[in-house]
Parts: C-alpha cells; structure tokens; sequence
C-alpha cells in the first residue's frame, strides 16, 4: 500500500557556480522538478521546492586562478546567472540560494560534527602529492602529466580528457604542479572518511527491496555499486576555498565538495524558514523527492541518505527519479569547449519562447537513456505541435467567439453524439496526465495534454461551425461554448509544462483560478463571460532562425578543432645536404582539371619560368579546378616523373594539412616571378 504523507520537500541539483546553465541541466533536472512542483501545488499540496547553487570546489579555484580574480568573484557572478536564468523559465523555486551562506557555514560544520562527535568518521593518513614552492597540497586538478594509456602529455590528477580514462594522481607520468609547474612530491596528510562500508547492508536493503519502484537507471547504477562493495570516502580534503573543517588539527583542511553540497538542501530550507525548517526535513509526514542527473546517483541514493541515517534525525529521501544526459546535434553538451545552448543566450534569440524550450526538453526527455537535441526538431515540435494544433485550435476558438458572439462564451444547448464522444475523450484527461506525473513520466504526461489539443482541433474540424454560422446559431453556439471549455482545460492541463503560455491562455479567456481538480470539467466558463481580443500562444519559427543556431554550433565546432589541432610528432632529422638535394620552385597555374575516374585528383599545367609541366595533385576534394587557374603554387621541380592514372606527373605540389585534414597550397605571399628557388 503506498505511504499517505501530508506535504512534499523538492531537491534539485545544486548548479556548479563556474559557469551558466544550459538546455542540458535544464532537461535533466529542473524542468522535471519543475513540473513536479507545479503540479503538487495545483493540487492544493503543501511542497517546498529547494534549489541553490554549489560554490566550493577546486574547479572553482582553477577558474578563479586563470582569470586573476578570488573565488568569491567567480562563484558571485555566476550566482546571479543562473539564478536569473531559473527564474527567466519559470521554475518556481521557493528558495534558491547558495553554499558561500553564512546559513549554510553554520549547518554543514554542525553536521560534520555532529557526526564526528557520534564517532561516524574514521581518521586516515595518507600520502598526497604536495607542492614545495607553493607550500600546499595538490588536488587531483592542479596535476597534471603524462596519461599512461594514451600518452597525452596534459592529463589531470583524476581523468585523462584525450581519452577519458579516470585516474588517481599516482599514475600519471612525471607528474607537474599546476600552480607552480615544479615537480611535487609526496607528503602525509590527515583527513576524515564516511565509512560507507559500515553502511552497506542496511542501504542494500533499502534501495534494493523496499525501492523496487525506483527508475530502472538508478535501480540499477545503485545495485551495481553495492554489488561492487562500498568503500570508505573522505569528507574532508586539503583546500583553502570551502568550508573549514570545525576540529582542532585540521587546519588548511575543508570540508570535501560533495559532502558540503547536499546539506545545502537543508540549509537553504534553513535560510528559507528559520524557525519550521525541521518540519521539511524530519518529520515523517514529510516526502522527500531528490531530482538530479545521472552523473549525482551514488551521491544522492548512496552516500547522502548514508550521512543523514548516519545523523539520525533526519528523513529518508522516498524518491530519486534521476535522468540520463542531453546531448546537443549528436555530440555529448561540453561547457569547456562551449558546445551548448545556454538559457541566456537562447532568450537573446527566441525573446519570449521559454516554452517552446520547455516544450521540447520535456518532450525529448532523457528519462531512461541518453537523447539528443536539435534545432531542427525544436522548430518541427514547435511549428507542427505547439503552432498548428495548440495555438491553432484556441486562437480559431476565440476569433470564432468574437465573430459570431461578441466575444462573449455562448450559451450551451443540446449535446449531440459528436459532444458526448468528445466530451467522453476528455474526461478523464485528469487521470491520465495524474498518472503519470505520479510516476514521474514527464514525458507521457505532457502528450496526454498535447492529446486535449488534438482532441479540440479534430473537433472544430469535424463540425465546421463557420458554415453552420449561415444556418444553425443555436448549434454554432454550442460547438464554441465546447471549444471554450477546451481550451480552458488546455490551460490547467499545460500549467506544470507551459506555465507562461498557460497564464496567458487563462488571461484571454478571463479564468481567475487554476484548480487541478476542474481539469476535465465542461463548466469552468460562465455563459455570457467576455472573452479577450484573440492573441496568438506560439508563432511559428522560420528557417533561417534555425539555420543561424545551426552554423553557429559550427563555428563552435571549427573553432575546437582549431584549438585541439595537435601538429604530427617531427620526423628523424636529414642531413643539410640531403635538403639541399631537393629543388623547390614558384610556378603559376595555367590550367588546372579534374583526372577522369579519379576522385582525389587534379592535372595541372605549370608554367615554370622556363617551360610549361604537368603535375598530378591529390587535393580535388578541397578545390574547384577554377580556383586554382592563375594561382602561383610552390613545387618541387627536381622529382623523377611518375605515372598517376597514366598521366606522367613531373613533380610535386606543396600543401599543408590544417587542423580538419583540409589541404591548403602553399603559395607565395607576393607575386614573385616564375622558376624563382625556393631556399
């Protein structure tokens, strides 16, 4: 039998404060706590919805290292995008604040030694890497070297990202400080460890038999790390920027990030409700509801519900429905290399479309595997969706209401078998959405009210009531009261989803209250209620608005590979004289065209300063032979002449490989004359 609780605490992901938010967190986390949230509160339920942002952190330090400035600066600037971005797409947060607090600085150092003081950590020494010049510790991002699997030279502390093996600082070859560029070495050092292990069995029994109903990707990540065997995890590392460890002898040591991050959840509660935070955190009325990204799994089904049991006040969160990741046109979202949509940036182009986005993401989810997101589909959801079924069936509902009744909701007559089928598709539209929100199907949830739209535009289509207009008002009034309750309807059932669309569809209609339990009723309008002039909900997106997001991405990724473009390792030296041997020349093209039957090849003409010469160049499929007609190129005069496709080649056009593979004639910079040498 399921639990009866009395009121709902909502957790999503704290953001990293190094950087703006993009479509990824927003598809992954807080779209879907969103809905929850709204959803709840429609229903008349007491809920807190809890977001905040993380601030501590060594890539923090880095970030605030590159630019010259304090972490404080970093973490205070991106505070405030983030936050403003949350609340430029609705999501209704209660309380968004952050772990710099003072709130949040008394909580944590509470809890760590509430726990410390229960005899909850065990104390370990061990050797870490330690920067002489710099007098400190090295955390795993501030080393870097050699990757012993793929030999890239700039390989971090904790993962190699050319080839994306996760290390530990130990394996790297010859090791580099990153701050001083010295080579550090090994000292002791003393910090605290959650012994996890000491927690496995009861959490084997909690996930794995009593949260059977859990989401299978997080039932089975949970199951395959408990399978593993738990280890002990330090919660305290060697780190000016974070919160101090609250014991003696543990200076220049804070509190480790992923331990610190999720009390900000009950912190921020704190900051939020001072004197009834408890309520929200230890009673047993109380759900709890953590909505996170699937990289945040084992910290949040494992190792925060370890801390809290370990505390021994606190609740149990009920549920984790955590997603998979977003990728952007077929690639994984990388904030480094800039291959995202940030929600600032998307407002800046789409002003007043937060949500076709929220649409979208909802509808291309990653609730069970990793999805991907295109331009193109947000225009096809957005054009052939929310323009021609939603927007069109209420934007052709009001005009009719005005034409035909003034803009006031016509008086309902007799109900035809075409009502009463319809009527009968959308009564129990409630349950179905209900469903599966309450499993935390957001995806099916938001089609079964798209389903209303498509319920009310076959309507309207079926029963015509602009030709009905000539002979039957009485009928047409009918039809447009129907279309009017519909689209009221339409307004509660998209609340969770669509809220600035749905608050303006309630405006237009003049419905004041928005109470989840009308949602399937055929009275929520008043007959001889005015109707607002008719506004469109959603406009179409064109081509050319789509194409510019596409090239930019692009541009991004020309640009990466620009940047990541490594030169080929230099072959073993020559001797000077064997250089000498090879004569290199100016010549200009005099005529240039593809070899028959040769994909990759172009003849060429070559006046040479003392002549004219052929040569045969593999670089067709980067040229158009009349580009290169009256071009000068380099060539090397001196090679023996071979046969390609039976065209003797007398030498050799020089090109360089760009960072795409792209081959580039070499030419000279001025206009110099033909034969010169080349020396």
């Amino acid at each position: 039998m399921e639990k009866k609780f009395k009121r709902t605490t909502i957790t999503s992901a704290l953001p990293y404060a190094n950087g703006p938010v993009h479509i990824g967190h927003l598809a992954g986390v807080y779209i879907p706590a969103d809905i929850y949230a709204r959803y709840l509160r429609l229903k008349g339920e007491d809920v807190l919805f809890v977001g905040g942002s993380d601030e501590h952190g060594v890539p923090i330090t880095l970030k605030a290292k590159k630019e010259g400035v304090t972490p404080q600066d970093i973490v205070d600037r991106y505070h405030t995008i983030i936050k403003q971005s949350f609340e430029d797409f609705g999501i209704s947060f209660d309380v968004y604040s952050r772990t710099t607090s003072k709130t949040h600085h008394e909580v944590a150092s509470t809890f760590f030694k509430t726990l410390y003081d229960k005899g909850e950590f065990v104390e370990k020494t061990s050797e870490q890497y330690f920067d002489q010049e710099a007098q400190q510790f090295l955390a795993d991002r501030y080393i870097i070297g050699t990757c012993p699997h793929c030999k890239n030279t700039q390989a971090y502390g904790d993962q190699c990202e050319a080839c994306g093996t996760s290390l530990s600082p130990m394996d790297l070859i010859d090791p580099k400080s990153t701050i001083s560029g010295s080579t550090p070495i090994l000292k002791e050092t003393k910090h605290w460890y959650l012994p996890l292990d000491k927690h496995e069995a009861w959490l084997r029994q909690w996930i794995l038999e009593d949260h059977k109903e859990w989401k299978s990707n997080v039932y089975g990540q949970c199951k395959s790390w408990l399978d593993m065997g738990l280890q002990p995890r330090a919660v305290s590392r060697d780190l000016d920027w974070g919160i101090p460890v609250p014991v003696a002898g543990a200076e220049g040591k804070v509190l480790y990030v992923w331990f610190d991050a999720p009390i900000g959840y009950i912190s921020n509660t704190k900051e939020l409700l001072p004197d009834t935070w408890e309520l929200w955190w230890k009673d047993e009325q109380t759900k709890l509801v953590h909505f996170i990204g699937k990289d945040n799994i084992v910290f949040h089904c494992i190792v925060f519900p370890a801390m809290l049991k370990a505390e021994g006040s606190f609740i149990l969160p009920e549920n984790v429905p955590a997603n998979e990741f977003l990728n952007l046109e077929g690639d994984k979202i990388s904030t480094s290399r800039n291959w995202a949509v940030w929600l600032h940036e998307y407002l800046i182009d789409f002003p007043g479309k937060q949500d076709v986005l929220r649409y979208t993401l909802t509808a291309n989810a990653p609730e069970t595997k990793d999805n991907d997101f295109t331009w193109k589909d947000l225009q096809a959801r957005n054009n052939s969706e929310l323009v021609a079924i939603y927007g069109n069936f209420v934007n052709r509902t009001l005009v009719l209401t005005h034409k035909y009744f003034e803009g006031k909701v016509p008086a309902l007559g007799e109900l035809t078998d075409i009502e009463k089928s319809v009527l009968k598709e959308f009564e129990d539209v409630q349950h179905r959405v209900e469903s599966f929100l309450n499993t935390y199907r957001f995806r099916d949830a938001q089609k079964e009210a798209m389903n209303l739209a498509r319920i009310g535009n076959k309507y309207l289509a079926e029963t015509e009531p602009w030709k009905l207009a000539k002979t039957d008002m009485e009928r047409v009034a009918t039809i447009l009261n129907v279309s009017l309750q519909i689209s009221a309807n339409l307004s509660i059932a998209f609340e969770p989803f669509l809220p600035f669309s749905s608050q303006k569809l309630r405006s237009l209609l003049g419905l004041q209250t928005c109470d989840w339990s009308a949602l399937g009723s055929i009275n929520l309008l008043s007959e001889g209620q005015t109707i607002q002039s008719p506004e469109l909900l959603f406009e179409k997106i064109e081509d050319d608005a789509i194409e510019a997001q596409v090239q930019r991405l692009l541009d991004t990724k020309k640009a990466n590979e620009v940047a990541d473009y490594k030169p080929q390792p230099i072959k073993e030296n020559v001797a000077f004289d064997d250089f000498m041997k090879l004569d290199i020349r100016v010549g200009t093209v005099l005529d240039c065209q593809k070899v028959p039957k040769a994909d990759k090849l172009l003849q060429f003409k070559i006046e040479d300063g003392m002549g004219t010469r052929t040569i045969v160049s593999g670089i067709a499929q980067y040229y158009q032979p009349a580009d290169l007609i009256g071009k000068q190129v380099c060539f090397i005069a001196n090679f023996e002449p071979r046969k390609l496709k039976g065209i003797a080649s007398e030498g050799m056009i020089l090109s360089a490989e760009d960072s795409d593979g792209r081959l580039v004639v070499i030419s000279p910079s001025d206009l110099v004359k033909n034969g010169v040498k080349i020396s």
